[in-house]
């Protein structure tokens, strides 16, 4: 049996969130177009004697307690559905910035999942892996499977879309993060209008057309998120300025994206845009990969 697993996390982006509801259990309702990109944190999974160790690679980085961390109840939760110990080190290697909507932090968790199903020998199948990942996050499910899906729901149910056409994003990240539970008490003490943007990216992708997906690129959440952190809508401005087809918030933020036709388009908007955090990535096939 094998006793260490490498893998790519890859993070998401958000062509599409449109918020269409709220439950009774307070949880929203979505609508959301999501896409894997290449932008990816490593994660190593390790067999060992006994018990849980959690690694995180830069170590200054705040990530909060052991017990919040995706990682730690990736295995807790898989350790309860197959009543077994599940002893392993997990180290994360963070290249995925947090509080930035790029599903950082349940990339990692899916990786972790994957990760142990396969050195343990569970033998899961996506649908028991994917209920396992619902219980963590929102976003985790869709990271398990990666590419390119329509989300409804809270986000657990999938729907596999056509792949957009090829293209590069540059994504640009502000010092400040986004609170996702903040964010959504603003637009629930105020709603607006949903942008309706779901329906016309599907139908971009549908034809297969980058300026009208680039057209099409919408949030909900982007007005709510732009007023506690005005930097948002100054990069995503940036970036239309820089050459970008179109731009838009991901998930809460409060990282943005601008769409690209090529790698050197984007890396010579890169060079015009001063962020925290900037980086060129593709949309990718999958959500996790082993290495």
């Amino acid at each position: 049996m094998r006793r260490k697993i490498r893998l790519k996390a890859f993070a998401k982006v958000n062509y599409a969130l449109d918020v269409v509801g709220v439950r009774p259990d307070g949880y929203h309702e979505l609508r959301t177009v999501l896409q894997s990109v290449s932008l990816a944190d490593g994660v190593t999974v390790e067999r060992i004697g006994s018990g849980f160790e959690l690694l995180v690679e830069p170590e200054n980085l705040g990530i909060g307690t052991l017990e919040q961390n995706t990682a730690y109840r990736a295995r807790s939760l898989l350790g309860e559905l197959c009543d077994t110990e599940l002893p392993a080190r997990v180290t994360l290697t963070k290249n995925v910035p947090a509080g930035a909507g790029l599903g950082g932090g349940s990339s990692d968790a899916a990786a972790v999942l994957l990760g142990l199903d396969e050195l343990f020998g569970l033998g899961l199948s996506a649908e028991e892996l994917g209920i396992v990942g619902a219980k963590i996050g929102a976003d985790v499910p869709f990271c398990l499977a990666g590419g390119t899906a329509l989300a409804e729901g809270v986000g657990e149910a999938l729907t596999n879309v056509p792949a957009p056409p090829d293209h590069r994003l540059l994504i640009a990240k502000p010092s400040r993060g986004a609170d996702t539970g903040k964010v959504y008490r603003a637009y629930d003490a105020a709603p607006v209008p949903s942008v309706d943007s779901a329906d016309r990216v599907l139908a971009a992708l549908r034809s297969g057309d980058l300026a009208a997906l680039a057209g099409a690129l919408g949030n909900d959440l982007a007005y709510f998120t732009k007023e506690e952190l005005p930097e948002v809508a100054e990069l995503e401005e940036k970036l239309l300025q820089a050459g970008a087809l179109g731009a838009s918030m991901t998930g809460s933020g409060s990282a943005v994206y601008g769409l690209f036709r090529d790698e050197e388009a984007a890396e010579r908007a890169r060079g015009k845009i001063e962020a925290s955090f900037t980086g060129v990535c593709a949309p990718v096939s999958r959500g996790v990969e082993e290495i």
